[in-house]
C-alpha cells in the first residue's frame, strides 16, 4: 500500500452541546467533545473503565446542522481525522491541541432521545432518504425464477 491514511471513527456520547462560531470569511465552524469508554475486567475478575474525551471540529452546513441537532449526552459516530494544532494561552505559553476534524457524523439512538434512526450529517436536513418499500400486493407481476 502507498501513501498514508489518516482517519478516525468514534462513537460515544458527546460532552457539550456543539458551540457555533462563524469565521471572519463567513464560513460556519463548530466545536464540542465526545467522551468515549473502554472497558474491561482486570486478572481479579473486577470491571475496569477508562473513559477519553475527544475535541471534535465541524466545518460549513455540517457545523450548522450538528449546533441544530446535537445535543449533551446523546450518542454520535463521528468519522474524520487527526489534526494538531498550535496556540498560545493567556499566560503567553505555547500548547499543542489534538482535535478531530469530522468529515461525517451519524446521530445514534432513538428519535424521542435526539437521535436518529438513519441520517448523517451528509443528509439533507435528516430526513428519511430511503423511499417507502412498495406494499406488500402492490400488484406488480414479477417474472423471474427466484423462489423469495
Amino acid at each position: 500500500m502507498s501513501g498514508s491514511l489518516n482517519k478516525v471513527i468514534l462513537i460515544g456520547n458527546l460532552g457539550r452541546d456543539p458551540e457555533l462560531k462563524m469565521t471572519p470569511n463567513g464560513q460556519a465552524l463548530a466545536r464540542f467533545s465526545i467522551a468515549t469508554t473502554e472497558t474491561w475486567r482486570n486478572p481479579a475478575g473486577e470491571k475496569q473503565s477508562k473513559t477519553e474525551w475527544h475535541n471534535i471540529v465541524v466545518w460549513g452546513k455540517q457545523a450548522e446542522i450538528a449546533e441544530k441537532y446535537l445535543r449533551k449526552g446523546k450518542q454520535v459516530l463521528v468519522e474524520g481525522r487527526i489534526q494538531y494544532r498550535e496556540y498560545t494561552d493567556q499566560a503567553g505559553v505555547k500548547k499543542t491541541a489534538c482535535d478531530i476534524r469530522c468529515d461525517n457524523f451519524v446521530m445514534l439512538g432513538k428519535m424521542d432521545e435526539g437521535g436518529a434512526n438513519r441520517g448523517s450529517s451528509r443528509d439533507e436536513g435528516y430526513d428519511d432518504p430511503m423511499p417507502p418499500a412498495p406494499a406488500a400486493n402492490s400488484g406488480a407481476n414479477y417474472d423471474d425464477d427466484i423462489p423469495f
